[in-house]
């Protein structure tokens, strides 16, 4: 064999599933969801990240603000700016989150995070774990909830990504074994699979859904793929009336764009590196990745954010201010929503649609040639505003 240290290769892997064995034992403990009713207040983290994250994230913030104004006026809600989580300062203390950055993290109920740079090989940072990826981890953020919804297309989905397993559990844990050969890991758990698969079919429960797909390559990745699968069609059982069907990843984002196929999905769970790949191009249809939030939901903590990166070409061209916040005003929407204020949540997603989808008086292009990201955001407040709101609303979906 040609430079290969055969020892060193299996200590790594050994290593790797003693940690992943201890990971296991820390979710066979029952935890309870928490109850934000109790809280007072309930403490939601700004985290403004990297690129036009910080941009982006003082707009929905101000949306924020302007949404649960009376609850923050009774001291109901608390709003705490948390600095730090950027990549200049995880590349100079050598972490994915700084230590005095993930204590204060920890002290909130609920996040409001912008987008944040992960290093890929060539760069300039050193090769450290993608900050949401140890978020999800720290945090047990376990699904990752992303809604897709264009009325006039028929398309209502709900993604539930496995959030703490899969590609992205070990992906900065590889190993080139030699010159010649390197080697990445996935993870599946009996009780990370139960518990994503799970979350969707009592969503698709309570919202009186009929369906729910699996969606692997179990196919190929028998073990892994396979063992999601199987757990997924037992839990299947439980729930009678749903329907279960399954569909392969490649042959899924072909069915996502067949119009004849593409509204009879509603629910999907999947692992994570399908369920990132899947949702990208599920946004498209809302227009674009900039318009699409995302939920990272587990028992006791809950993480909010733009499903897009951090865009650095538009800080150092001069654009960052002609970011679009739509995305990360609709995470807001998924954060008011699971803490409790059904209302303010659903007339920011009509105000969000009739600003995105339909009445469109602003457009966002990136450039001075459309809308700023604060002229943006100003015409989604001014639409909240309106006491048309619902009929206005109503009237595009049925047009």
């Amino acid at each position: 064999m040609n430079n290969v240290d055969m020892d060193a290769a299996k200590n790594h892997f050994a290593n790797l599933i003693k940690q992943q064995l201890k990971r296991v034992e820390s979710m066979k403990k029952e935890i309870d969801w928490v109850n934000y009713g109790s809280l007072s207040p309930i403490i939601i983290g700004i985290c403004g990240g990297d690129g036009i994250g910080p941009f982006i994230a003082e707009q929905a913030q101000r949306v924020l603000g302007f949404l649960l104004k009376e609850e923050h006026d009774a001291e109901k809600v608390e709003f705490r700016i948390i600095e730090g989580l950027t990549i200049e300062k995880r590349a100079e203390v050598g972490k994915a989150i700084p230590d005095d950055v993930l204590e204060e993290l920890k002290k909130c109920h609920v996040i409001l995070k912008g987008p944040t740079t992960t290093p890929r090989k060539g760069d300039p940072w050193p090769n450290i774990e993608s900050a949401n990826v140890a978020m999800r981890k720290e945090l047990d953020l376990f699904a990752n909830v992303r809604p897709v919804k264009v009325a006039a297309d028929g398309i209502d989905w709900i993604f539930f990504r496995e959030n703490t397993e899969g590609a992205y559990a070990l992906g900065s844990n590889g190993i080139n074994v030699s010159d010649d050969l390197a080697i990445d890991f996935t993870v599946t758990t009996q009780q990370g699979s139960e518990r994503i698969i799970r979350l969707a079919f009592e969503y698709a429960h309570k919202n009186n859904i009929d369906k729910v797909t699996l969606v692997t390559k179990a196919n190929v990745v028998k073990t892994t793929d396979g063992k999601f699968l199987e757990i997924g069609y037992k839990i299947a059982k439980e729930y009678p009336e749903i329907d279960c069907d399954d569909w392969y990843i490649d042959i899924m984002t072909a069915k996502l764009i067949d119009p004849k196929r593409r509204t009879q999905f509603k629910v999907m769970a999947l692992p994570n590196l399908y369920g990132d790949i899947l949702t990208d191009e599920a946004a498209e249809f809302q227009g674009g990745v900039g318009t699409a939030g995302s939920a990272n939901i587990g028992k006791q903590y809950a993480m909010f954010e733009a499903i897009h990166g951090s865009a650095p070409r538009m800080v150092d061209e001069g654009r960052a201010q002609y970011a679009d916040p739509a995305s990360m005003i609709r995470a807001a929407g998924m954060l008011v929503r699971h803490i409790g204020y059904e209302d303010g949540a659903r007339k920011l997603e009509m105000a969000l649609d009739i600003c995105g989808q339909f009445e469109k008086k602003l457009t966002i292009t990136g450039r001075s040639t459309g809308a700023s990201g604060q002229e943006y955001a100003d015409y989604i407040m001014d639409t909240l505003q309106n006491p048309e709101l619902e009929s206005k609303w109503s009237s595009f979906q049925n047009s």
